[in-house]
């Protein structure tokens, strides 16, 4: 092998005779990469993975060995550096963005942190080689002193108690004033995460409690125990009508085919599964506990709507309030005015990801509800 080349190698030997040898780095791994990174950059398994500023991959060989391969590689994506010389070298993807971002995007080669801005430099063995991957177009959500109910903190993870009325998360209409905006003003490091470290979501009029990662790995961590169905979610709402007793809803959501900005059961939609359980039955109410199974947007309330039972005070899915017979005024002014699903995430339980720990949180139900609850006690 007359000179080592960089690029998509399957199989390389040791060349004795080629010490002290090069690295040559070509215009094509940059391409390779260029074509490769939107993939690799979407793949929330991998990057969280690689620590923020630290080495990944180190080579494996010694002073005896002038041949080694080091591979980057994610399913069928590999970018194989090949370096001929004695010695080692280290492999450092050096993230400057989060890992969800979209093209375009800015991909640099450097040698102990010099720009390689020619076709081929020469090494003589133990530089650090670092392809850095720059995004343009993530936005900067700015931090914002809002008041937030920490539940718990510590170095890796928060657990909040959302009130009613706070977006979540920044999108059109609502770049201010929403929980990330907070988050970022209590925890500066989150602006390095993905949506500011947040795990899962509510909606903007249901209260409760959710957790926020603050570290990249603990983030990974969380979704991982997610998709494994290991976390604890459970709500407490009031819905219409007398339930006779508890249950499972197992039906498919997805988006309403007419109304986009709904979710409806639909077939072919992803699995949805919420179990429920029923606390006090009211003369035509019902307060239930309720467990998720999945995550779905607006899962609870779809479910609570497709089996007839729907929230009471949802302005999106559960149609004109419903008053029980001879009910007194200020239980049917409650009822009619009620400016939010009576919805609260009450209980959330998760293994913490640094210890392993069983933890369990609860926030109280909120006065609004405590206050329909009285009312609907007393008739």
């Amino acid at each position: 092998m007359d000179r080592p080349h960089v690029g998509i190698i399957h199989d390389l030997f040791p060349q004795p005779d080629d010490v002290p040898g090069r690295i040559i780095i070509v215009v094509a791994v940059v391409w390779i990469v260029y074509q490769q990174v939107d993939l690799l950059l979407r793949q929330s398994e991998y990057f969280a993975q690689l620590p923020v500023n630290g080495p990944v991959f180190e080579g494996r060989g010694g002073p005896q060995q002038c041949g080694m391969v080091l591979s980057i590689s994610f399913e069928d994506i590999v970018l194989d550096l090949v370096a001929v010389f004695p010695g080692e070298v280290d492999i450092k993807i050096r993230r400057t963005r989060p890992f969800w971002i979209q093209k375009p995007f800015e991909i640099e080669v450097q040698l102990d942190g010099v720009p390689l801005d020619r076709p081929r430099d020469k090494v003589r063995g133990g530089e650090m080689v670092e392809v850095i991957v720059a995004s343009q177009t993530e936005p900067r959500w700015a931090p914002e002193p809002l008041p937030l109910t920490i539940v718990y903190a510590d170095s890796a993870l928060l657990v909040v108690n959302k009130p009613a009325g706070l977006v979540v998360h920044p999108a059109a209409g609502n770049y201010q004033g929403t929980l990330v905006n907070g988050l970022l003003h209590h925890a500066p490091e989150l602006v390095a995460l993905p949506r500011a470290g947040l795990v899962h979501r509510i909606d903007k009029d249901t209260t409760g409690l959710l957790v926020v990662a603050r570290t990249l790995a603990v983030h990974h961590a969380l979704v991982e125990q997610m998709k494994a169905r290991e976390f604890v979610r459970e709500y407490e709402a009031v819905v219409n009508g007398v339930m006779v007793a508890g249950g499972r809803v197992d039906a498919p959501l997805g988006r309403h085919p007419v109304d986009r900005k709904r979710m409806a059961v639909v077939s072919g939609g992803r699995q949805a599964v919420t179990h429920y359980r029923v606390l006090h039955r009211f003369t035509a109410h019902t307060h239930l506990r309720l467990r998720l199974e999945t995550g779905r947007t607006h899962q609870i309330r779809v479910h609570m709507t497709h089996i007839h039972h729907p929230v009471v005070g949802d302005p999106v899915y559960g149609g004109r309030a419903r008053l029980p017979e001879a009910c007194s005024p200020t239980l049917a002014a409650l009822l009619q005015g009620f400016g939010r699903q009576a919805l609260h995430a009450i209980r959330l339980g998760l293994n913490h990801p640094l210890t392993g720990e069983s933890m369990v949180w609860d926030a109280p139900v909120p006065p609004d509800m405590v206050h329909l609850l009285t009312a609907l006690t007393s008739g």
